[in-house]
């Protein structure tokens, strides 16, 4: 059973997808410092550095993004024919994307590549060519797809089917992505006349968004006890999905809160303790720090009676399992260096090392198992894109009133 859970925790809304008895994700809108995730403004050069081969970028009042020059070698520039390839100046305007949040002491990573996207596709203005899922595996389908789709991709665009298409009724993938190029034309329309840092389009909240990319067949309900947020993903769905609004259900028990009923308020406390047991009696400690995050295994309270070798085995494969599950509930990201309990035998390592790798390509964000270090360490590298849970928590205690 499949279900997406949308309540109030500590002045923000929590999201938690529910599978099989457990939370395997969640998201926080926090009201104190909301996610500028995939906003799109007009914004102005303020500085050009050679040197690191990047622009810094205001938008949205005084906040200033990197921008990529090496990425970026084509500018949406608002007084000039889209796209220019001279070279930016300060005091340009030009059109840009939220690619990537704030992070710690970084700033949020803008582009000039803009990406909009819908429940079956997403179209890209500046990454051109047609590309699909990871986890769509059929090839005779996808060939298929390509011929009936690429007629419908406009000029100096892209188009990347997304894990929902597979199996849709081909009309409709055609209207979405009519429809996402209708929004972009018209949002590049209207940027030639807006004022220098104004917002063009804003990103979904969380809880619009896992609706959105949720796999409906699997879905069985939607649930949410704040009213506002019920009528959002009512007219979300009478919108965009009529078909699944049977799923949409206003909790109203006042004497089991959903949150209780759901136990999200231990939820949250375990998934920003930096130890996790496991099953085994093993266990994980769990750091992350200003460069990277580190994930110690320890056998802990282990006492089977195998010997030494299949000890490790197992437990190392149970870490594995657990650390696939809590990279995507605390949403960590960058560089994750693990270091497993040691093995001696290289086809144990080697068996880790892949059993790793298949877990990591269930993960929806790009993760990527790259090696053993020297020291044993296996290292792991997910795309950042949002903020993780612990460094939202962590603004929310440091902004007065925010940890109320």
């Amino acid at each position: 059973m499949n279900k997406l859970i949308m309540t109030e925790w500590k002045g923000d809304v929590l999201t938690a997808q529910w599978t099989d008895g457990q939370i395997v994700r969640l998201s926080l809108d926090g009201r104190t410092s909301p996610s500028l995730l995939n906003r799109i403004y007009v914004g102005k050069v303020k500085n050009i550095v050679k040197n690191i081969g990047a622009a810094f970028i205001e938008f949205d009042g005084r906040m200033t993004g990197y921008y990529s020059l090496t990425e970026n070698k084509e500018h949406l520039l608002t007084g000039e024919e889209f796209p220019s390839s001279r070279p930016l100046r300060v005091g340009d305007e030009l059109v840009v994307q939220v690619e990537r949040d704030a992070v710690k002491t970084k700033a949020p990573v803008l582009t000039g590549k803009i990406s909009l996207a819908g429940r079956y596709a997403v179209l890209t203005r500046g990454r051109e060519g047609m590309a699909f899922s990871a986890k769509i595996t059929d090839k005779a389908w996808k060939g298929g797809l390509r011929t009936e789709l690429e007629p419908e991709i406009p000029a100096g665009c892209g188009l990347i089917v997304r894990t929902n298409a597979y199996g849709a009724d081909l009309s409709a993938l055609r209207e979405e992505i009519r429809s996402l190029r209708g929004q972009l034309e018209a949002l590049l329309e209207e940027a030639r006349y807006r004022v220098c840092g104004s917002r063009l389009d804003d990103s979904l909240p969380s809880y619009v968004a896992a609706l959105r990319d949720s796999r409906m067949e699997e879905l069985e309900e939607i649930v949410t006890d704040i009213p506002e947020i019920y009528g959002e993903l009512e007219a979300y769905l009478k919108e965009r999905q009529p078909g699944e609004l049977a799923k949409l259900r206003r909790y109203e028990d006042r004497l089991l809160p959903l949150a209780k009923l759901y136990s999200l308020d231990t939820v949250m406390e375990r998934a920003l303790s930096r130890q996790v047991w496991l099953k085994s009696g093993g266990y994980l400690v769990i750091e992350p720090t200003e460069a990277l995050t580190v994930i110690d295994v320890n056998s802990g309270k282990y006492s089977g009676r195998k010997n030494a070798a299949d000890t490790i085995r197992l437990i190392n494969r149970e870490a594995a399992e657990e650390i696939g599950r809590q990279m995507i509930l605390r949403n960590l990201s960058g560089i994750i260096l693990v270091d497993f309990i040691d093995m001696e035998d290289e086809g144990d390592r080697e068996e880790l090392m892949e059993w790793m790798r298949d877990i990591c390509r269930r993960d929806p964000v790009r993760t990527t198992v790259v090696d053993l270090t020297a020291l044993n360490l296996m290292e792991i590298t997910r795309k950042k894109l949002k903020k993780p849970l612990h460094e939202i928590l962590r603004e929310r205690e440091r902004t007065p009133g925010g940890g109320s």
